[in-house]
């Protein structure tokens, strides 16, 4: 077993800025943290500050305190180019804008989920998010990667197997600009992991390789259980999954020393300081 573990942090505002959202973050004792690079609600550019991005950045690298963004609700990577290019060119857009901010701020990259495509011919959800992503890194120079984030199938059966994310991947020309982030909620609900088969999902991902490119992780318990394809993430050891299951996974080297970020519903005390605590010390026991 390794001695790394993972660094748990949570979600954080960026109302004050981006070097505000860091030093919240500190505060609340997260070894990470996430954010919305803009309004999490739209697909606009946001023409912003790069001096605070930049402070941000530097505060980041001297409390050795890694970031990720997270792309606005909107963003949906299946989207039709011959059906909407309007929504296409905005998607690849805010896309790009995205990756600007991250980079600036210095995070790892910004989240995508894998995308929704609910026409007739699922194929043509996998062309259109191949095209996207094509689009939006043709002149993509920066360091940030675009972190492909696993589905939980509430909304449409994809993007929920290792399988296809690994595909996507490859079938892209740029395969070196794209890295993955696990959302343990996700990967529950979508049944390819239940608590009880972790040996099995860790020898499948190494097998893909996929764990080679993982670069973050959604540390989330699930309202419901396993397989049941609904997207209801719940405070660690409150929900389905458990702390033991959580535990075990987190154990296994792929996800030593990667961001792992609470999405969890914000406790009573309006903060996440004591989750963050407590599973950091779950995270700590984890050592051997």
């Amino acid at each position: 077993m390794q001695s790394k573990t993972p660094l748990i942090g949570c979600h954080v505002s960026i109302r004050e800025g981006y070097y505000q959202a860091a030093v919240a973050a500190a505060r609340l004792g997260a070894k990470s943290f996430q954010y919305f690079p803009k309004n999490p609600r739209g697909l606009s550019v946001k023409a912003f500050d790069r001096r605070d991005a930049e402070r941000c950045a530097a505060f980041c690298r001297e409390q050795g305190m890694p970031s990720i963004a997270h792309t606005p609700y909107p963003t949906n990577l299946a989207v039709d180019a011959s059906a909407s290019r309007e929504q296409f060119e905005r998607t690849v857009a805010s896309l790009v804008n995205d990756l600007q901010i991250a980079d600036a701020c210095g995070s790892v990259g910004a989240v995508v989920h894998f995308g929704i495509y609910k026409g007739q011919d699922p194929l043509q959800g996998y062309k259109n998010i191949i095209q996207c992503l094509n689009t939006v890194l043709y002149a993509w120079e920066g360091a940030a990667l675009l972190l492909i984030e696993n589905q939980s199938g509430d909304h449409a059966k994809m993007g929920m197997a290792l399988e296809e994310l690994v595909q996507i991947r490859n079938l892209t020309s740029f395969p070196e600009k794209i890295g993955f982030c696990f959302d343990t909620c996700h990967a529950f609900a979508s049944g390819i992991w239940t608590g009880t088969n972790t040996d099995e999902l860790l020898r499948k991902g190494q097998e893909l390789h996929y764990w080679e490119y993982l670069r973050a992780v959604h540390l989330n318990d699930s309202k419901y259980p396993a397989g049941s394809h609904r997207d209801r993430h719940e405070n660690i050891g409150k929900g389905h999954i458990g702390a033991a299951a959580l535990k075990s996974l987190l154990a296994a080297k792929p996800f030593g020393d990667l961001p792992a970020v609470l999405e969890t519903p914000v406790p009573a005390s309006g903060s996440h300081r004591e989750e963050i605590e407590y599973a950091s010390a779950m995270a700590e026991g984890m050592k051997r």
